[in-house]
């Protein structure tokens, strides 16, 4: 059953969000997550759900103890888009 997503691929339902949701937008993407990432996807969620926005990248680097640079190298993009779509969140906005 494929996913009903954004134009963006983002959920058009993000309370369905489970990790097996997470994996499987990802295998759709043609992505396979590393542990790392999940455990920042999850870092994210938590954020969000204690702040009810998605944390900008010098705040999440500092929730997560990851440098910028490693994130963005690990994400070969920039890490928010990425992590807030697999992760259920909305879509950030502003410089990400």
């Amino acid at each position: 059953m494929a996913l009903e997503r954004t134009g963006n691929g983002y959920l058009v339902d993000p309370s369905i969000w489970t990790e097996e949701i997470m994996h499987e937008m990802a295998t759709e993407d043609e992505i396979e997550l590393s542990d790392s990432q999940v455990s920042q996807i999850l870092a994210a969620r938590d954020y969000f759900s204690e702040n009810s926005s998605v944390p900008p990248i010098r705040t999440f680097s500092k929730v997560v103890g990851i440098d910028k640079k490693i994130l963005f190298k690990e994400w070969l993009t920039g890490p928010m888009k990425p992590i807030t779509k697999y992760g259920g969140m909305p879509q950030p906005t502003g410089c990400v």
